[in-house]
């Protein structure tokens, strides 16, 4: 079967259907994309970061193939779904991370667990998440392009694609989402 964007879609409604062959044929078709698509989002974070994209891969795949109610519209949708699902993996990771008690448990720990991302890093992470949100309030598409384009490492006419607008539209509300992120993760609400 050739990998084109059609035969992933045709997979998907498959798969939707009830079709659990679909999925060992959809594997192989999309996996190197969400590797690609984890590889961004983790590159943005710590070196010592627990997770690593096979991990972040497969957590988002198992959501993916569980959601029954997504009417799934083309393999640019899928993979736009798959990098908003990631995204929300790493909050809740960062979120956990950030929850921990400082001394609970008094528990022995090794180097590597030492060397884990730091609390104050998930803060970051927890940050920017909590901006995107308050961003899609007053610009859903803004987010969303900021999303597509930072997280999962969508080139400007992918992203174009994936949203139905033309890349100059993406071009322009990547600029302004760009310069709203920064006032208001340097500069406060």
């Amino acid at each position: 079967m050739a990998n084109s964007p059609g035969d992933v879609t045709q997979l998907l409604l498959e798969l939707r259907h009830g079709n659990r062959e679909a999925e060992n044929q959809l594997v192989p078709l999309v996996y190197k994309e969400l590797r690609r698509i984890a590889t961004n989002y983790l590159r943005k974070e710590s070196r010592g970061h627990s997770l690593q994209p096979t991990a972040l891969v497969h957590e988002a795949y198992l959501r993916l193939t569980h959601m029954q109610r997504i009417d799934w519209q083309s393999r640019s949708h899928f993979f736009a779904i798959s990098a908003t699902l990631m995204r929300r993996i790493l909050v809740d990771h960062a979120r956990a991370q950030q929850s921990k008690k400082r001394g609970e448990g008094w528990d022995v720990i090794s180097l590597n667990d030492a060397l884990l991302p730091s609390t104050e890093r998930a803060l970051e992470v927890v940050a920017l998440d909590e901006a995107l949100d308050r961003l899609a309030e007053l610009d859903q598409r803004q987010s969303k392009i900021v999303e597509l384009r930072f997280f999962a490492g969508m080139s400007e006419e992918e992203t174009g694609n994936v949203l139905g607008i033309s890349t100059r539209t993406v071009k322009r509300d990547w600029r302004l989402a760009k310069a709203w992120l920064y006032q208001e993760l340097n500069c406060g609400p």
